[in-house]
């Protein structure tokens, strides 16, 4: 006996569905690596010679003079920031300067003091891999809250230029290619200051 269930001529078959391709589109990936910053031009005087003074008012002069003067220093950079200004002090042509000052002898020093390192170290920033990677040359420390506080921000190439910004919250300020008698006296503001200055716990945390 067959007690298989009558067939009632239906199709137990889903209708076919009908598929449109969209076509062709793009897929964009995220770039594996950021495409490198376009280099800066430095400002065209030269250090040692040019006596006048050169004010700037706009970011763009400002990092032209701070890296003419990074350029051409031959000894010493000394960098006097609140927060190592990422605007002035975080690009390539910057770090390519002092790396090449660092190396050119054993002796030459670059040091850092700021009043705080905790949005360098949050965010990154080209020195502070500079001082992880040429430790004995390069020096960040932490400005000494007990030390009397300066409001202007600075930077001194070897013992004849400057650039300073009494300001540090706007871009302008001033340039000195040649004034060994200014740079002398910031030299000794920065000296006592350096003396005092104290270890970074931010920095030692972002070096291990």
């Amino acid at each position: 006996m067959n007690d298989a269930p009558e067939q009632d001529g239906t199709s137990d078959e889903l209708p076919a569905i009908e598929f449109r391709s969209p076509g062709r589109f793009s897929v964009h990936n995220p770039a594996a690596e950021t495409a490198p910053a376009q280099p800066w031009e430095p400002a065209p005087f030269k250090l040692g010679d040019d006596t006048s003074l050169q004010r700037f008012s706009l970011a763009e002069a400002a990092r032209a003079h701070a890296l003419a003067l990074m350029q051409q220093a031959e000894r010493s950079l000394c960098l006097f920031s609140p927060d190592l200004e990422p605007w002035l002090y975080n690009h390539s042509s910057i770090q390519d300067a002092c790396t090449r000052l660092l190396l050119r002898h054993p002796q030459n020093r670059l040091r850092i003091l700021l009043r705080d390192s905790s949005r360098a170290t949050r965010e990154g920033h080209r020195l502070l891999n500079l001082s992880r990677r040429l430790s004995s040359n390069c020096h960040i420390r932490l400005l000494n809250p007990d030390y009397p506080q300066e409001e202007h921000a600075f930077l001194l190439a070897d013992q004849v230029g400057m650039l300073i910004r009494t300001e540090p919250a706007q871009p302008g300020g001033h340039a000195w290619y040649n004034n060994p008698g200014r740079v002398r006296q910031l030299q000794a503001q920065f000296n006592l200051a350096w003396d005092t200055s104290l270890s970074d716990p931010n920095l030692r945390s972002f070096l291990l």
